[in-house]
């Protein structure tokens, strides 16, 4: 498994998410964040990717969740298998765009989530991002 790295950064009741410029999920809406460098620290690895893909110097804040995500190829062989811990983050100034991993940035609310067809487990960690206080 590869360790990787999401950072749900929410402003004025909405979350930033992007279009993802690359396989696996080319094209679709998704938290931004990416791969854990070697000898890298996870809050290091959030900021890093945060500003990579969307621009923004992120605070990092608590953990929302940490999950597998397994994908296989047409033969059911594992293709990639990925341990992804997301965070809270706070962005509370800059103008978020597209960086190297993503087509695209969008700030959605959450009646928003579901037509950008972002997968139901990713609107489940930006419902709950979206629900903290």
């Amino acid at each position: 498994p590869v360790v990787g790295v999401g950072g749900v950064v929410v402003r004025d009741g909405r979350t930033l998410v992007i279009r993802r410029a690359h396989e696996p999920r080319k094209g679709e809406w998704s938290i931004p964040g990416g791969i854990v460098e070697l000898g890298e620290r996870l809050v290091d690895a959030v900021r890093r990717e945060l500003l990579e893909e969307t621009g923004l110097e992120v605070q990092v804040g608590p953990i929302i969740e940490t999950f597998d995500r397994v994908h296989h190829d047409a033969s059911g062989r594992v293709r990639h298998h990925f341990v992804i811990v997301d965070y809270l983050c706070g962005a509370p100034s800059g103008t978020p765009r597209a960086g190297d991993d993503a087509e695209e940035v969008a700030g959605v609310a959450e009646g928003e989530i579901e037509a950008l067809g972002i997968n139901a487990h990713a609107a489940a960690v930006l419902r709950r991002a979206l629900a903290q206080p």
